[in-house]
């Protein structure tokens, strides 16, 4: 069995963060230990939501803990996700280097939400600046969205071919895998849903529909971004690892739309995240 160290919010009520990837990744057979960096009460985009940042502190406390009972070495992969202030960056670094001195075949996976004001997506002042200064650089893979590809790549990105080189520019400065969770409106048919995967080896392209909410639902990044972890963790290819998470994602934003929520369906989906009904196939780009 694989296990996953994910540090990233918590929601009581709702799913986003943790609550939005650990049980997809306890599904696919993935044993998470999750580690939140804020508990509210709901996700950042009602507009209001009670509850508090996890001190900064903790988070080396609780893995120097794991680390004291002689389990740290069996952590295989660290994510990170929404960060709950600028302090807890250079936390989430000083973790991954020691997960990885203990285990050298650990991964990082760094998920690096900066916030969405127009969607109402809240994030602390500086935890931008310490995702593109110095998680970075320390990541083997990081899963950015539109907004995020162009603060990591410092590229404008207005089209398709801007967002190729804002990747290749992410590929120079220390990830060996990049995957782009959403095109949104420099895709290539604005009516899909498009995501980009990049490596060493070339990019690759899938397109999967776009659904429509009357409010989008919050924790798809956090669920994607678990889900090709996990498939990597499994043995996996890349590419095999982006259509399953692809796919099921699809599949769960089907269920989601057909319930009219807000929220992820994620626990009525459960079955179709573990085996996709979606089969949409990645693309080599020339």
């Amino acid at each position: 069995m694989k296990h996953i160290l994910s540090i990233q919010s918590h929601v009581v009520y709702g799913y986003a963060g943790n609550k939005s990837a650990t049980f997809p990744m306890q599904l696919l057979g993935v044993d998470v230990w999750a580690l939140n960096t804020v508990q509210f009460s709901n996700h950042t985009q009602y507009g209001k939501w009670t509850g508090m940042v996890i001190p900064k502190e903790q988070i080396g406390e609780i893995v120097r803990g794991i680390d004291a009972i002689d389990a740290i070495h069996l952590c295989d992969a660290v994510v990170s996700g929404y960060i709950g202030s600028a302090e807890q960056v250079e936390e989430i670094i000083n973790a991954v280097r020691f997960v990885k001195s203990k285990n050298p075949n650990a991964l990082y996976l760094c998920d690096p939400v900066m916030g969405h004001p127009d969607k109402g997506c809240i994030v602390a002042d500086g935890v931008k600046e310490g995702l593109v200064n110095l998680a970075m650089a320390e990541a083997d893979l990081i899963t950015p969205n539109l907004v995020e590809l162009r603060e990591l790549s410092g590229l404008p990105v207005e089209n398709f071919e801007q967002a190729l080189e804002a990747v290749k520019v992410i590929l120079s400065k220390g990830p060996k895998k990049v995957l782009v969770k959403h095109l949104s409106k420099v895709g290539k048919d604005t009516t899909q849903f498009e995501m980009l995967l990049a490596n060493q080896e070339g990019m690759w392209h899938i397109s999967r529909p776009l659904h429509q909410f009357k409010k989008e639902p919050v924790g798809v990044g956090d669920l994607t971004a678990g889900l090709f972890i996990a498939n990597l963790l499994n043995g996996k290819s890349d590419i095999e690892a982006f259509e399953h998470t692809a796919n099921a994602v699809n599949d769960v934003m089907t269920v989601t739309q057909q319930q009219d929520n807000y929220e992820l369906q994620i626990i009525a989906a459960r079955e179709h995240i573990v085996h996709p009904i979606s089969q949409y196939k990645a693309v080599k780009i020339a």
